[in-house]
């Protein structure tokens, strides 16, 4: 639990970061003529965990300014999700037993 805890302290602290450069970014896009582009809310969560694995700060604040928080911590946990019934199937394990195991837990 401290894993996911952690994680999302940092889609926090990462977003707020992100936050401030977009505000003083906005204003040269702007000026330039340059379009904004629509990021996929699962291509950001996808970019952020894996970002968050090797530990990359900078792609890991680039990836939270993609979208909101709320749509980044959706996307992470649908991906956790979808990641756990994957190990489970690969396993042939239940999806809990498969999730308390990568959380180090023992099993129920």
């Amino acid at each position: 639990m401290g894993r996911v805890v952690h994680l999302f302290g940092r889609i926090r602290e990462a977003w707020d970061r992100s936050r401030t450069a977009r505000r003083t970014e906005g204003s040269k896009e702007g000026t330039a003529g340059g379009g904004s582009r629509s990021y996929n809310l699962f291509e950001a969560a996808a970019a952020y965990v894996s970002a968050c694995v090797e530990d990359d700060q900078d792609r890991i604040d680039e990836a939270a300014g993609r979208v909101s928080p709320e749509a980044l911590s959706f996307g992470v946990n649908e991906l956790a999700c979808r990641a756990v019934i994957a190990l489970a199937r690969e396993r042939r394990e239940p999806p809990r037993d498969v999730a308390r195991a990568l959380l180090g837990l023992p099993t129920a």
